[in-house]
């Protein structure tokens, strides 16, 4: 039986001082010598940065920032090779505080939020007269995102060569929201001088559904953007998506548009119901005479809002309509 060893001190291995033992400092560099740049487009963890110079720069996300996303339309700054030459990058090292946020869940019990532009002032709701048809309520959901977010809102009606903008518009006389439409005659967008100065000096992100023709007016505002188009499915009467991502355009004249990807539901899980009947003017002010304590829901006793609806038009039904569907979609009582 082998005899049992006796251990000592010597036969402890003992890790050298110095090595490793430095504790991590929690100071981080100022970077103050960092380039100011505007993110214009993402794609798989590399951003697309204008910088305030005007070069164009492919950067990747500093690890000191975290895991929070970045989207486009952030201001942010940049060190590391800033020359914007191929194959180089350089770092994203401070993002900016955002001025306003845009943003949409897939659905309105989804507390999941997607960020679609940052530190945009104006959202430009486009929406195609035919060709897919007009969805009312998807611009209400739409307005109410620009009311939540701060932004001002412009209605850009499409295709108004098919069908006439005043139908629709009528929706919307009780709003103080503007209006815009084109129409395509002989391959020429006819209405584009007023989109211009709706848009002129100001940072706008265009949200509608595909096919409405959001991608062929970029390509007229910017001739040199290239987004891609296309066409309405025969079968579904949806349009097809185009674009894929997100990409900041300069307009010639001063400004800046964003362009989206087309969107087929505009969720609004982010978005407060007290908030929403601040969004639809023309029933807010209605809605003064509500007993204390008013839902405004279609169930609801003594709204003034029943009162002021009957033997009004379709127009006001509709908006109606409209409003107290959204507030069913976030209490779960839509059918």
């Amino acid at each position: 039986m082998p005899r049992r060893r006796d251990y000592s001190e010597a036969d402890v291995r003992v890790r050298p001082s110095g090595r490793g033992t430095r504790p991590r400092s929690k100071q981080r560099p100022g970077h103050a010598d960092a380039v100011p740049g505007l993110v214009t487009a993402v794609d798989r963890g590399r951003y697309q940065v204008l910088t305030d110079a005007g070069g164009p720069v492919v950067a990747i996300k500093a690890r000191e920032l975290g895991r929070g996303a970045m989207v486009v339309g952030d201001r942010v700054d940049l060190v590391g090779d800033v020359s914007g030459t191929e194959g180089t990058l350089a770092r994203v090292v401070r993002v900016h505080d955002r001025q306003t946020v845009l943003r949409r869940s897939a659905e309105d019990n989804d507390s999941h939020q997607r960020v679609i532009v940052a530190n945009a002032d104006q959202l430009v709701i486009v929406t195609a007269l035919a060709d897919p048809e007009p969805r009312p309520r998807m611009v209400d959901r739409c307005l109410v995102a620009a009311f939540d977010a701060g932004m001002d809102a412009l209605l850009c009606l499409t295709k108004a060569d098919l069908a006439p903008p005043e139908p629709f518009l009528e929706r919307y006389t009780g709003l103080d929201v503007p209006a815009v439409s084109t129409q395509r005659v002989e391959e020429q967008i006819h209405g584009l001088d007023r989109v211009t100065e709706q848009l002129s000096g100001r940072v706008s992100v265009l949200v509608g559904h595909s096919g409405v023709g959001k991608s062929t007016l970029v390509n007229a505002l910017v001739p040199d953007a290239d987004r891609a188009t296309g066409g309405v499915n025969a079968v579904t009467g949806r349009g097809r998506h185009t674009s894929s991502s997100a990409v900041a355009l300069p307009l010639p004249g001063g400004g800046w548009i964003i362009d989206t990807p087309g969107v087929r539901s505009f969720g609004l899980a982010h978005v407060d119901t007290d908030r929403f009947l601040a969004a639809f003017t023309d029933l807010a002010e209605v809605a003064q005479e509500c007993p204390r304590g008013c839902t405004h829901a279609a169930d609801a006793p003594d709204c003034a809002l029943d009162e002021w609806v009957t033997g009004a038009g379709p127009v006001a039904h509709a908006r109606l309509d409209s409003f107290r569907r959204l507030l069913a979609s976030r209490t779960g009582s839509d059918d």
